[in-house]
């Protein structure tokens, strides 16, 4: 974790920094408790909700408020967690850090982090057959039916070749939030296949629809969102598919079919399992660290334009997306 060169070596006591937070974070209370229950190497800050000319940083979560004049030694953080088509258009506001989901962030916050035991083993053998007395093919919750990509096209598509369970405002199933732990113990029983399907897709962008409802349990994920090397800098090794892999829908299905057919083939997708663990990415330790380097904090020209300018999401499928971009251009 980053600890500011010369903050061990200064000696005598570190003046306490001030991070505002006008509104959300519920879980950041006031006060400096945050920092020690998350024991930072660097802990000398305090969470305020008021006064902002004495904060030494801003953090504005999902949308800027007003909050008066800004002094010049004074931070502003942008956090967001949601993709751009469903964030705040930020305009002539002189924001000195990003704190979102994308790599490219001042201070990256992932829905989720793996890292594996040892960078070398990334694959074992499993004894269990993850594809024993399961009945049924391909299963999805959602909600959302009219999303920015299109992912409930794909998904009818794929019906036709396969059998896709959809419960939830989109599908003809039900099984209600309220009982979600039984829904997800007949999605671990019942279905070889989970649709992670994000609503849209945009750099970066993996959330608990992966990491939680995918990889939290006995299915293998079948995802749509972020781009393809996107999931591959982020994912165990060989826990998922990416629809980008196929050339269209039936293609995935049958390479499906395949799967349900070969139990080896399909439990090699969970040789993942007892290779690593996900982990805390210490937010608020990264924040107040930063705080504390003397370094001059950097400011965006444009964050609109980093945040949603052009190749950040697309409509269409990153394999036509990157088929019309020039190579210089591409996701890396």
């Amino acid at each position: 974790m980053f600890v500011p060169p010369d903050y061990n070596r200064t000696g005598g006591e570190h003046l306490l920094k001030k991070i505002m937070i006008p509104h959300g974070m519920a879980e950041a209370k006031v006060g400096p408790d945050i920092f020690f229950q998350q024991r930072c190497p660097v802990n000398t800050c305090t969470i305020v909700r008021d006064n902002p000319d004495s904060a030494d940083l801003i953090l504005f979560k999902d949308y800027i408020t007003h909050v008066g004049r800004r002094s010049n030694s004074q931070v502003w953080m942008l956090y967001f967690l949601e993709c751009p088509y469903h964030t705040q258009s930020v305009k002539n506001a002189l924001i000195n850090w990003t704190a979102t989901y994308r790599r490219d962030s001042d201070v990256v916050a992932p829905y989720e982090r793996w890292q594996y035991y040892d960078s070398s083993i990334t694959q074992i053998p499993q004894t269990f057959n993850y594809a024993a007395n399961k009945t049924k093919k391909v299963a999805w919750f959602v909600s959302n039916c009219h999303p920015r990509n299109q992912r409930m096209h794909y998904a009818r598509e794929l019906s036709k070749y396969i059998q896709v369970d959809i419960y939830g405002a989109c599908g003809s199933l039900r099984c209600p939030r309220s009982q979600s732990q039984t829904c997800f113990d007949m999605l671990d029983e019942d279905y070889k296949f989970y649709l992670a399907f994000e609503n849209s897709n945009c750099k970066d962008y993996i959330t608990e629809k992966f990491f939680v409802n995918g990889l939290g349990h006995n299915v293998l994920p079948i995802v749509m969102g972020a781009h393809p090397t996107d999931y591959a800098r982020s994912a165990p090794y060989r826990s998922y598919i990416h629809v980008d892999e196929f050339e269209s829908p039936k293609e995935l299905a049958e390479y499906l079919h395949r799967l349900d057919r070969d139990d080896d083939l399909y439990n090699s997708y969970f040789r993942w399992k007892g290779t690593g663990e996900f982990i805390n990415t210490y937010f608020w330790c990264r924040v107040c660290a930063m705080l504390h380097d003397d370094r001059l904090p950097k400011y965006y020209k444009d964050v609109n334009e980093w945040w949603r300018g052009d190749g950040v999401c697309t409509t269409s499928s990153w394999r036509e997306h990157d088929i019309t971009r020039p190579q210089s251009q591409r996701n890396t």
